[in-house]
Protein backbone atom coordinates (compact mmCIF):
# COMPACT_ATOMS: atom_id res chain seq x y z
CA UNK A 1 0.00 0.00 0.00
CA UNK A 2 1.64 3.75 -0.74
CA UNK A 3 2.14 5.63 1.70
CA UNK A 4 -0.47 8.22 1.05
CA UNK A 5 -3.02 5.82 1.37
CA UNK A 6 -1.54 4.88 4.38
CA UNK A 7 -1.64 8.45 5.84
CA UNK A 8 -5.20 8.51 4.81
CA UNK A 9 -6.24 5.67 6.67
CA UNK A 10 -4.60 6.84 9.44
CA UNK A 11 -6.12 10.18 9.68
CA UNK A 12 -9.58 8.52 8.77
CA UNK A 13 -8.93 5.90 11.93
CA UNK A 14 -8.18 9.20 14.17
CA UNK A 15 -11.13 10.91 13.12
CA UNK A 16 -13.37 7.93 14.31
CA UNK A 17 -11.31 7.68 17.65
CA UNK A 18 -12.59 11.72 18.44
CA UNK A 19 -15.56 12.22 20.66
CA UNK A 20 -18.36 13.11 18.99
CA UNK A 21 -18.68 15.71 21.56
CA UNK A 22 -15.23 17.10 20.44
CA UNK A 23 -16.57 16.77 16.86
CA UNK A 24 -19.70 18.95 16.83
CA UNK A 25 -17.79 21.82 19.10
CA UNK A 26 -15.04 22.03 16.25
CA UNK A 27 -17.88 21.78 13.63
CA UNK A 28 -19.86 24.18 15.69
CA UNK A 29 -17.41 27.00 16.39
CA UNK A 30 -15.57 26.27 12.44
CA UNK A 31 -18.78 26.91 11.04
CA UNK A 32 -19.39 30.02 13.01
CA UNK A 33 -16.27 31.31 11.99
CA UNK A 34 -16.29 30.62 8.09
CA UNK A 35 -19.60 31.61 7.74
CA UNK A 36 -19.19 35.11 9.31
CA UNK A 37 -15.88 35.43 7.56
CA UNK A 38 -17.04 34.52 4.45
CA UNK A 39 -20.94 35.89 4.31
CA UNK A 40 -23.26 34.98 1.79
CA UNK A 41 -20.86 33.10 -0.84
CA UNK A 42 -20.44 30.42 1.51
CA UNK A 43 -23.55 29.17 0.03
CA UNK A 44 -22.10 26.96 -2.26
CA UNK A 45 -21.60 24.28 0.29
CA UNK A 46 -25.33 24.08 1.42
CA UNK A 47 -25.72 20.94 -0.18
CA UNK A 48 -23.51 19.41 2.92
CA UNK A 49 -25.87 20.33 5.33
CA UNK A 50 -28.81 19.69 3.18
CA UNK A 51 -27.39 15.99 2.92
CA UNK A 52 -27.47 15.80 6.26
CA UNK A 53 -30.91 16.99 7.12
CA UNK A 54 -32.40 14.23 4.48
CA UNK A 55 -30.26 10.97 5.77
CA UNK A 56 -31.74 12.29 9.17
CA UNK A 57 -35.57 12.44 7.45
CA UNK A 58 -34.52 9.15 5.91
CA UNK A 59 -33.98 7.52 9.22
CA UNK A 60 -37.63 8.42 11.07
CA UNK A 61 -40.02 6.33 9.54
CA UNK A 62 -37.96 2.90 9.88
CA UNK A 63 -36.17 3.63 13.08
CA UNK A 64 -39.79 3.92 14.73
CA UNK A 65 -41.49 0.81 13.81
CA UNK A 66 -38.73 -1.27 14.50
CA UNK A 67 -37.51 0.48 17.96
CA UNK A 68 -41.47 0.73 18.94
CA UNK A 69 -41.85 -3.09 17.87
CA UNK A 70 -38.71 -4.17 20.11
CA UNK A 71 -39.65 -1.85 22.81
CA UNK A 72 -43.54 -2.88 23.52
CA UNK A 73 -42.38 -6.38 22.72
CA UNK A 74 -39.86 -6.69 25.43
CA UNK A 75 -42.37 -6.28 28.21
CA UNK A 76 -44.20 -9.36 29.12
CA UNK A 77 -47.65 -9.95 30.46
CA UNK A 78 -45.96 -10.37 34.01
CA UNK A 79 -43.93 -7.65 34.15
CA UNK A 80 -46.66 -5.52 33.39
CA UNK A 81 -48.36 -5.90 36.27
CA UNK A 82 -48.69 -3.25 39.68
CA UNK A 83 -45.29 -1.96 39.64
CA UNK A 84 -44.78 -2.17 35.44
CA UNK A 85 -47.77 -0.39 34.88
CA UNK A 86 -47.48 2.09 37.56
CA UNK A 87 -44.27 3.09 36.55
CA UNK A 88 -45.19 3.08 32.49
CA UNK A 89 -47.71 5.56 33.64
CA UNK A 90 -45.43 7.75 35.83
CA UNK A 91 -42.95 8.15 32.76
CA UNK A 92 -45.69 8.94 30.05
CA UNK A 93 -47.11 11.64 32.43
CA UNK A 94 -44.02 13.54 33.55
CA UNK A 95 -42.70 13.08 29.76
CA UNK A 96 -45.85 14.80 28.39
CA UNK A 97 -45.37 17.25 31.36
CA UNK A 98 -41.76 17.87 30.45
CA UNK A 99 -42.68 18.65 26.60
CA UNK A 100 -45.51 20.61 28.26
CA UNK A 101 -43.23 23.06 30.47
CA UNK A 102 -40.32 23.12 27.03
CA UNK A 103 -43.39 24.40 24.59
CA UNK A 104 -44.75 26.36 27.26
CA UNK A 105 -41.21 28.32 27.98
CA UNK A 106 -40.15 28.28 24.51
CA UNK A 107 -43.80 30.34 23.69
CA UNK A 108 -43.27 32.76 26.56
CA UNK A 109 -39.49 33.31 25.67
CA UNK A 110 -39.88 33.83 21.59
CA UNK A 111 -36.38 32.38 22.01
CA UNK A 112 -36.73 32.11 17.25
CA UNK A 113 -38.38 35.86 17.29
CA UNK A 114 -36.45 38.30 15.18
CA UNK A 115 -34.55 35.67 13.08
CA UNK A 116 -35.83 34.90 9.71
CA UNK A 117 -34.25 31.46 7.51
CA UNK A 118 -33.46 31.89 4.10
CA UNK A 119 -36.62 30.67 2.51
CA UNK A 120 -38.65 30.90 5.06
CA UNK A 121 -40.24 33.53 3.21
CA UNK A 122 -41.91 30.68 1.04
CA UNK A 123 -43.34 28.45 3.72
CA UNK A 124 -46.92 28.84 3.87
CA UNK A 125 -48.50 27.42 6.82
CA UNK A 126 -51.37 25.18 6.24
CA UNK A 127 -54.53 25.02 7.55
CA UNK A 128 -55.05 22.84 10.77
CA UNK A 129 -57.29 20.45 11.02
CA UNK A 130 -59.61 20.04 13.66
CA UNK A 131 -58.41 18.24 17.25
CA UNK A 132 -60.68 15.54 16.44
CA UNK A 133 -59.33 15.11 13.36
CA UNK A 134 -55.68 15.11 14.92
CA UNK A 135 -56.66 12.66 17.79
CA UNK A 136 -58.41 9.93 14.94
CA UNK A 137 -55.39 10.54 12.89
CA UNK A 138 -53.41 8.22 15.41
CA UNK A 139 -55.39 5.03 13.91
CA UNK A 140 -54.13 4.95 10.16
CA UNK A 141 -57.02 3.75 7.76
CA UNK A 142 -53.64 2.22 6.09
CA UNK A 143 -50.49 1.79 7.62
CA UNK A 144 -48.74 1.88 4.17
CA UNK A 145 -50.11 5.32 3.47
CA UNK A 146 -49.08 6.69 6.72
CA UNK A 147 -45.81 5.46 6.04
CA UNK A 148 -45.76 7.48 2.23
CA UNK A 149 -47.23 10.50 4.17
CA UNK A 150 -45.37 10.87 7.24
CA UNK A 151 -48.42 10.20 8.97
CA UNK A 152 -45.97 9.49 12.26
CA UNK A 153 -48.62 9.33 15.07
CA UNK A 154 -49.87 6.84 12.93
CA UNK A 155 -46.66 4.65 12.20
CA UNK A 156 -46.07 4.77 16.42
CA UNK A 157 -49.19 3.62 16.69
CA UNK A 158 -49.52 0.20 14.68
CA UNK A 159 -46.02 0.18 16.14
CA UNK A 160 -47.46 -0.11 19.33
CA UNK A 161 -50.11 -2.34 19.07
CA UNK A 162 -47.52 -4.81 16.57
CA UNK A 163 -45.17 -4.34 19.79
CA UNK A 164 -47.78 -5.63 22.29
CA UNK A 165 -48.86 -8.85 20.15
CA UNK A 166 -45.42 -9.77 19.43
CA UNK A 167 -44.94 -9.48 23.67
CA UNK A 168 -48.16 -11.56 24.27
CA UNK A 169 -46.86 -13.98 21.46
CA UNK A 170 -43.71 -14.44 22.92
CA UNK A 171 -45.23 -15.21 26.31
CA UNK A 172 -48.05 -17.68 25.61
CA UNK A 173 -48.40 -20.97 26.54
CA UNK A 174 -48.26 -22.13 23.25
CA UNK A 175 -44.86 -23.77 22.79
CA UNK A 176 -45.12 -23.05 19.34
CA UNK A 177 -46.43 -19.35 18.95
CA UNK A 178 -43.16 -18.41 21.33
CA UNK A 179 -40.86 -19.93 18.98
CA UNK A 180 -42.25 -18.09 16.45
CA UNK A 181 -42.18 -14.98 18.84
CA UNK A 182 -38.86 -15.34 19.28
CA UNK A 183 -37.80 -15.77 15.64
CA UNK A 184 -39.75 -12.11 15.00
CA UNK A 185 -38.39 -10.81 18.20
CA UNK A 186 -35.10 -11.85 16.98
CA UNK A 187 -35.46 -10.47 13.03
CA UNK A 188 -36.37 -7.00 14.95
CA UNK A 189 -33.82 -6.98 17.26
CA UNK A 190 -31.68 -7.45 13.99
CA UNK A 191 -33.99 -4.50 12.40
CA UNK A 192 -32.33 -2.25 15.34
CA UNK A 193 -29.09 -3.14 15.48
CA UNK A 194 -29.13 -1.92 12.05
CA UNK A 195 -30.82 1.18 12.22
CA UNK A 196 -28.37 1.61 15.22
CA UNK A 197 -25.26 1.13 12.68
CA UNK A 198 -26.76 3.39 9.80
CA UNK A 199 -27.14 6.27 12.85
CA UNK A 200 -23.76 5.90 13.82
CA UNK A 201 -22.92 6.55 10.16
CA UNK A 202 -25.04 9.24 9.47
CA UNK A 203 -23.76 10.98 13.21
CA UNK A 204 -20.40 10.75 11.94
CA UNK A 205 -20.78 12.43 8.90
CA UNK A 206 -23.20 14.74 11.03
CA UNK A 207 -20.12 17.61 12.41
CA UNK A 208 -19.24 17.85 7.89
CA UNK A 209 -23.58 18.70 7.70
CA UNK A 210 -23.17 20.99 10.92
CA UNK A 211 -20.60 23.02 9.95
CA UNK A 212 -22.19 23.72 6.48
CA UNK A 213 -25.15 24.50 7.96
CA UNK A 214 -24.31 26.56 10.53
CA UNK A 215 -21.83 28.46 8.03
CA UNK A 216 -24.58 28.53 5.71
CA UNK A 217 -27.13 30.20 7.89
CA UNK A 218 -24.72 32.68 9.92
CA UNK A 219 -23.57 33.75 6.63
CA UNK A 220 -26.62 34.80 5.54
CA UNK A 221 -27.96 36.57 8.56
CA UNK A 222 -24.58 37.29 10.24
CA UNK A 223 -24.22 37.43 14.31
CA UNK A 224 -28.21 37.34 14.25
CA UNK A 225 -28.64 33.83 14.92
CA UNK A 226 -26.26 33.99 18.07
CA UNK A 227 -28.68 35.29 20.36
CA UNK A 228 -31.44 33.07 19.47
CA UNK A 229 -29.33 30.39 20.25
CA UNK A 230 -28.19 31.38 23.64
CA UNK A 231 -32.14 31.83 24.26
CA UNK A 232 -33.28 28.74 23.22
CA UNK A 233 -29.81 27.33 25.46
CA UNK A 234 -31.55 29.44 28.51
CA UNK A 235 -35.07 27.86 27.56
CA UNK A 236 -33.69 24.14 27.63
CA UNK A 237 -31.62 24.48 30.66
CA UNK A 238 -34.10 26.43 32.61
CA UNK A 239 -37.11 23.86 31.40
CA UNK A 240 -34.98 21.30 33.17
CA UNK A 241 -34.72 23.06 36.45
CA UNK A 242 -38.40 23.47 36.70
CA UNK A 243 -38.56 19.96 35.34
CA UNK A 244 -36.59 18.63 38.46
CA UNK A 245 -38.31 20.84 40.90
CA UNK A 246 -41.53 19.45 39.51
CA UNK A 247 -40.01 15.60 41.19
CA UNK A 248 -39.36 17.18 43.71
CA UNK A 249 -42.97 18.02 44.60
CA UNK A 250 -43.82 14.52 43.68
CA UNK A 251 -41.33 13.56 46.00
CA UNK A 252 -42.88 15.47 48.69
CA UNK A 253 -46.26 14.39 47.92
CA UNK A 254 -45.28 11.15 48.60
CA UNK A 255 -43.26 11.90 52.11
CA UNK A 256 -39.94 11.72 50.63
CA UNK A 257 -36.98 13.07 52.25
CA UNK A 258 -35.55 15.65 49.23
CA UNK A 259 -32.54 16.10 50.67
CA UNK A 260 -31.64 12.04 51.06
CA UNK A 261 -33.02 11.67 47.57
CA UNK A 262 -30.83 14.31 45.74
CA UNK A 263 -27.67 13.14 48.65
CA UNK A 264 -28.27 9.59 46.46
CA UNK A 265 -28.93 11.04 43.36
CA UNK A 266 -26.27 13.58 42.69
CA UNK A 267 -24.01 11.12 41.56
CA UNK A 268 -25.64 10.17 38.38
CA UNK A 269 -26.99 13.19 37.73
CA UNK A 270 -23.26 14.47 37.34
CA UNK A 271 -22.48 11.31 35.19
CA UNK A 272 -25.72 11.80 33.11
CA UNK A 273 -24.45 15.65 32.37
CA UNK A 274 -20.86 14.37 31.59
CA UNK A 275 -21.57 11.15 29.59
CA UNK A 276 -24.70 11.99 27.93
CA UNK A 277 -25.72 8.47 28.13
CA UNK A 278 -28.80 7.22 30.22
CA UNK A 279 -27.73 3.55 30.08
CA UNK A 280 -24.09 4.18 30.14
CA UNK A 281 -25.20 6.07 33.48
CA UNK A 282 -27.62 2.80 34.55
CA UNK A 283 -24.99 1.08 37.21
CA UNK A 284 -24.60 4.47 38.98
CA UNK A 285 -28.55 5.05 39.20
CA UNK A 286 -28.61 1.56 40.27
CA UNK A 287 -26.41 2.37 42.96
CA UNK A 288 -28.68 5.22 44.28
CA UNK A 289 -31.42 2.84 44.13
CA UNK A 290 -29.73 1.30 46.82
CA UNK A 291 -28.41 3.88 49.04
CA UNK A 292 -31.99 5.25 48.97
CA UNK A 293 -33.18 1.37 50.45
CA UNK A 294 -35.08 0.43 47.48
CA UNK A 295 -35.68 -3.23 47.04
CA UNK A 296 -34.45 -5.04 43.68
CA UNK A 297 -37.62 -6.07 42.61
CA UNK A 298 -38.30 -2.13 41.67
CA UNK A 299 -35.45 -0.80 40.61
CA UNK A 300 -34.34 -4.03 38.57
CA UNK A 301 -37.08 -3.31 36.36
CA UNK A 302 -37.98 0.73 36.67
CA UNK A 303 -34.27 1.95 36.15
CA UNK A 304 -33.68 -0.19 32.85
CA UNK A 305 -37.19 0.52 31.89
CA UNK A 306 -36.92 4.12 32.47
CA UNK A 307 -33.46 4.53 30.38
CA UNK A 308 -34.68 2.41 27.45
CA UNK A 309 -38.31 4.25 27.26
CA UNK A 310 -38.23 7.57 29.45
CA UNK A 311 -36.78 10.50 27.93
CA UNK A 312 -38.33 13.67 30.31
CA UNK A 313 -35.50 15.70 29.45
CA UNK A 314 -35.58 14.87 25.99
CA UNK A 315 -39.10 15.92 25.15
CA UNK A 316 -38.47 19.11 27.16
CA UNK A 317 -35.92 19.62 24.66
CA UNK A 318 -37.97 18.68 21.61
CA UNK A 319 -41.15 21.04 22.87
CA UNK A 320 -39.02 23.88 22.92
CA UNK A 321 -36.92 23.12 20.11
CA UNK A 322 -40.03 22.79 17.43
CA UNK A 323 -41.27 25.80 18.76
CA UNK A 324 -37.84 27.75 18.13
CA UNK A 325 -38.15 26.15 14.57
CA UNK A 326 -41.86 27.76 14.02
CA UNK A 327 -40.38 30.91 15.13
CA UNK A 328 -37.48 31.25 13.12
CA UNK A 329 -39.44 30.00 10.07
CA UNK A 330 -42.43 32.64 10.80
CA UNK A 331 -45.00 29.87 11.11
CA UNK A 332 -47.34 30.21 14.14
CA UNK A 333 -48.46 26.11 14.98
CA UNK A 334 -52.47 26.15 16.33
CA UNK A 335 -53.17 24.60 19.20
CA UNK A 336 -54.26 21.33 17.19
CA UNK A 337 -50.14 21.60 16.14
CA UNK A 338 -48.99 21.66 19.46
CA UNK A 339 -51.34 19.32 20.22
CA UNK A 340 -50.02 16.63 17.89
CA UNK A 341 -46.43 18.03 19.20
CA UNK A 342 -47.14 17.18 22.25
CA UNK A 343 -48.50 13.38 21.24
CA UNK A 344 -45.57 12.65 19.10
CA UNK A 345 -42.81 13.71 21.62
CA UNK A 346 -44.67 11.91 24.31
CA UNK A 347 -45.30 8.95 22.08
CA UNK A 348 -41.97 8.64 20.30
CA UNK A 349 -40.04 8.78 23.75
CA UNK A 350 -40.98 5.05 23.77
CA UNK A 351 -38.75 3.84 21.28
CA UNK A 352 -36.33 6.20 20.62
CA UNK A 353 -34.69 6.86 23.81
CA UNK A 354 -31.45 3.86 23.76
CA UNK A 355 -30.94 5.70 20.16
CA UNK A 356 -27.35 7.60 19.85
CA UNK A 357 -28.35 11.18 18.72
CA UNK A 358 -31.88 10.35 19.92
CA UNK A 359 -32.92 13.92 20.95
CA UNK A 360 -31.75 15.06 16.68
CA UNK A 361 -34.16 11.95 16.12
CA UNK A 362 -37.01 12.80 17.88
CA UNK A 363 -36.66 16.81 16.56
CA UNK A 364 -36.92 15.20 13.45
CA UNK A 365 -40.02 12.99 14.26
CA UNK A 366 -41.53 16.48 16.04
CA UNK A 367 -40.65 18.83 12.77
CA UNK A 368 -42.07 16.45 10.07
CA UNK A 369 -45.83 15.88 12.24
CA UNK A 370 -45.80 20.00 12.02
CA UNK A 371 -45.19 20.48 8.74
CA UNK A 372 -42.48 22.58 9.68
CA UNK A 373 -39.52 23.20 7.60
CA UNK A 374 -36.40 21.41 8.23
CA UNK A 375 -34.14 23.96 7.59
CA UNK A 376 -33.81 25.85 10.97
CA UNK A 377 -33.04 22.15 12.15
CA UNK A 378 -29.41 23.41 11.26
CA UNK A 379 -29.32 25.72 14.41
CA UNK A 380 -30.39 23.73 16.64
CA UNK A 381 -28.22 20.21 15.43
CA UNK A 382 -25.33 22.89 16.23
CA UNK A 383 -25.65 23.08 19.86
CA UNK A 384 -27.42 20.18 20.21
CA UNK A 385 -24.16 18.43 22.45
CA UNK A 386 -24.78 21.41 24.93
CA UNK A 387 -28.20 20.92 25.47
CA UNK A 388 -27.54 17.22 25.26
CA UNK A 389 -25.69 17.10 29.11
CA UNK A 390 -28.62 18.72 30.11
CA UNK A 391 -31.41 16.52 29.06
CA UNK A 392 -29.53 13.22 29.85
CA UNK A 393 -29.24 14.39 33.30
CA UNK A 394 -32.83 15.11 33.38
CA UNK A 395 -33.84 11.65 31.81
CA UNK A 396 -31.66 9.74 35.00
CA UNK A 397 -33.35 12.23 37.59
CA UNK A 398 -36.77 11.30 36.17
CA UNK A 399 -36.19 7.07 36.08
CA UNK A 400 -34.56 7.43 39.98
CA UNK A 401 -37.71 9.74 40.95
CA UNK A 402 -40.23 7.20 39.32
CA UNK A 403 -38.39 4.27 41.17
CA UNK A 404 -38.63 6.20 44.22
CA UNK A 405 -42.18 6.53 44.10
CA UNK A 406 -43.31 3.28 42.70
CA UNK A 407 -40.69 1.85 45.50
CA UNK A 408 -43.26 3.54 48.34
CA UNK A 409 -46.66 2.81 47.09
CA UNK A 410 -45.48 -0.99 47.07
CA UNK A 411 -45.65 -3.26 50.14
CA UNK A 412 -42.15 -4.65 51.40
CA UNK A 413 -40.08 -2.73 48.28
CA UNK A 414 -38.57 0.42 50.35
CA UNK A 415 -35.92 -0.68 53.24
CA UNK A 416 -34.06 1.71 55.59
CA UNK A 417 -32.34 3.79 52.95
CA UNK A 418 -28.18 3.47 53.23
CA UNK A 419 -26.22 5.81 55.39
CA UNK A 420 -25.15 8.67 52.90
CA UNK A 421 -21.59 8.87 52.06
CA UNK A 422 -19.87 12.06 52.96
CA UNK A 423 -18.44 13.99 50.09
Amino acid sequence: MSQPATMAGHWVRRYFQIPLIWKFAVALVAGAIVGLIVGPPIAVIEPLGELFLRLLQMLVVPLVIVTLIAGASSISPVQLGRSGVKIFIYYIVTSAAAICIGIGLALLVTPGAGLDMPAADAEEPEEAPPIIDTLLGIVPENPFTAMVEGNILGIIFLAVIVGIALGVLRHSESERMRELGEHVRRLTDAGVQIMFMIIRGVLEYAPIGVFALIAVVLGETGTDALVPLASLTGVVYGGVALQIAFYTVLLLLIGASVRQFFGAAREPMMTAFVTRSSSGTLPVTTRAAQKLGIKEGVYGFSLPFGATINMDGTALYVGASTIFVSQVAGIDLSFGEILSVVLVGTLASIGTAGVPGAGLIMLSLAITQAGLPFAAVALVAGIDALLDMARTMCNVTGDLTGTRIVAKTEPGMLAEPEQQETS
